[in-house]
């Protein structure tokens, strides 16, 4: 355990020493700052927005944003390593590669919880002067753990990618395609099923194939327990599909767990 926590204080350090934990909380608070008060523009008015409103805006921005962030940061763990030599360097220590995973993982891991909850964190802090509190509490704590979950599954994503490639380069190729395939693609080949299958697929049919994609999952967290009336498309057929929070959470939990677990094996079979 200790050489676990050992690199997973030095995977945070650098990452404070590289900006990325300023940037990406800054990039979260002035983006769901600007949601929460400028939410319901689009009805004519300016101000602070209903907490549905809120909440349904900033997991359309956040399905987008931490995907990315999270591959962007953590594509390069392990090539990048390999190609300066470090790699080679830190596997002479006494350090197995399962306790060099879990540790970039926990600090890197790290950077994206922290960011998202003080960027994130703001909004509900902007919230909480409205009268209903525990409902913000409440609500605001689902999304917030939820989409640390997304940016963990990422980061355990990008792994399996850094595993697999030879070059940084391909690494951030392939990251980018990722990203495009799970935050865009997905959806989209969704719908062009759901529009060219003549009988349409039944609720349960929908979200068993929603739960493939770790985006999709982290959007029917945050919906189905709000006024979904102004949700179009596959997720307002997939929100009343019947699944409860605690299930949908816990498919979210698997594909943090699940992808770390490739990665694992990967590094454990990759000759170096």
């Amino acid at each position: 355990m200790k050489q676990i926590l050992t690199v997973a204080s030095k995977e945070f350090k650098d990452g404070l020493r590289n900006r990325w934990l300023v940037s990406i909380t800054l990039i979260f608070a002035i983006l769901s700052l600007g949601l929460t008060y400028f939410g319901s523009a689009a009805s004519g008015t300016i101000g602070i927005a209903s907490l549905s409103t809120t909440v349904a805006s900033l997991a359309s921005l956040a399905v987008f944003l931490i995907p990315l962030i999270a591959l962007l940061v953590s594509y390069d763990s392990f090539v990048g390593e390999q190609e300066s030599g470090t790699l080679l360097l830190l596997l002479t220590y006494p350090l197995s590669k399962t306790q060099l995973v879990l540790g970039k993982f926990i600090g890197q891991g790290s950077i994206i919880a922290l960011a998202t909850f003080l960027g994130f964190g703001s909004s509900a802090l902007l919230l909480a002067f409205q009268p209903s509190h525990d409902e913000v509490l409440a609500t605001f704590g689902l999304f917030i753990f939820s989409a640390i979950l997304l940016g963990l599954s990422f980061t355990a994503i990008a792994y399996i990618i850094s595993l697999s490639v030879s070059e940084k380069s391909k690494a951030a190729g392939f990251a980018l395609i990722t990203w495009f395939l799970f935050a865009l693609a997905f959806d989209l080949a969704l719908l062009a099923i759901l529009v060219g299958i003549e009988d349409g697929l039944s609720q349960q049919g929908l979200t068993q194939i929603m739960l493939l994609n770790p985006t999709d999952i982290f959007r029917l967290v945050n919906l189905s327990g709000l006024d979904s009336s102004g949700v179009n498309g596959a997720l307002a057929v997939a929100i009343k599909s019947g699944f409860s929070t605690m299930q949908l959470l816990i498919s979210l939990i698997t594909w943090v767990i699940a992808p770390l677990i490739i990665a694992i094996f990967i590094f454990k079979g990759k000759k170096l």
